[in-house]
């Protein structure tokens, strides 16, 4: 008897722009993976596909994201840049923190792409924060300016061995997957989070003793497809340390997209409301300056 067809998951791409005094790729831009996030995809048997940006100065062909969509099981947004203040209607407190808005067009235009089939969407660190932002929620610009009495999220010495407990909000999915659990410890690299949650989401852990949301999901309803993100990177865990084991939160997103490919794709209702025209609108704005940097 064959085995069933591996599951086909989209891994969205991170970027780094041309630049012209790097040695290799000289002022080319790449799109590329990181490592443990695909290999922790791949852990589990199934097939890790990076999603390309279809657009861009070397742009050919006619495949857009939306086949990806179709194609793939389910999409897995991953950590990097900051998102930029605008999408949620902030102008940037300081320059570092302006974040990647050629990035956030595409990323924008996946989760949409995603939502609008009803395939499944799982969010890490930068991924939970633009999630939060595509459904209409807001960010901490750096939560250690913005947030009084807030611990240190991120220590760019230690890295991914910085870390702090959550709380396991009681009822919650999160809770179920980590039964007897009120509380766990994860790692923590970011400086920006969540200040606001977006509509019709809801929050499932929260950073202790700070109460920054860590973790969300999309509440269930008729025709809304599978969407949950952590705030901690759980391919980043190590077996035999003290920090959440991973196991149970991949299996349940894998789960849900392999519930997805036996279900007639979602109806245009689905669509995140405000999504398409947000990214519309990112995408206009950046050709437009484009165009004026060229003149």
């Amino acid at each position: 008897m064959a085995s069933a067809p591996r599951l086909k998951i989209g891994l969205s791409a991170c970027f780094q722009h041309a630049d012209p005094t790097r040695p290799l790729f000289t002022n080319k831009t790449l799109q590329y993976v990181e490592q443990s996030i695909a290999h922790w995809i791949m852990s589990s048997g199934a097939i890790v596909v990076m999603v390309p940006c279809p657009t861009g100065d070397t742009a050919r062909g006619d495949v857009t994201l939306q086949h990806y969509a179709q194609w793939l099981d389910g999409v897995v947004m991953h950590g990097g840049a900051d998102v930029w203040p605008g999408n949620y209607g902030e102008e940037p407190l300081r320059d570092e923190w302006t974040g990647d808005r050629v990035r956030d067009i595409y990323d924008l235009a996946l989760v949409k792409a995603f939502a609008e089939v009803g395939k499944p969407i799982f969010g890490v660190c930068r991924g939970l924060q633009l999630i939060n932002v595509a459904f209409g929620g807001a960010l901490y610009q750096d939560i250690e300016t913005q947030h009084p009495g807030a611990l240190q999220h991120r220590n760019a010495t230690t890295y991914d061995q910085h870390f702090h407990d959550i709380q396991i909000v009681p009822d919650s999915r999160l809770a179920q997957l980590y039964p007897g659990m009120p509380r766990a410890r994860v790692n923590s690299i970011h400086h920006q989070g969540i200040k606001r949650v977006a509509p019709d989401f809801v929050v499932e852990a929260l950073s202790e003793p700070d109460g920054v949301p860590e973790a969300i999901r999309v509440k269930p309803a008729p025709g809304r497809s599978y969407i949950a993100a952590t705030q901690w990177h759980p391919e980043f865990h190590q077996q035999g340390s003290d920090t959440l084991d991973d196991t149970a939160i991949l299996k349940d997103f894998l789960a849900a997209c392999q519930d997805a490919r036996g279900r007639a794709p979602a109806q245009q209702a689905n669509k995140p409301a405000g999504l398409q025209d947000r990214a519309t609108r990112l995408l206009r704005t950046a050709l437009r300056r484009n165009r004026e940097a060229a003149r």
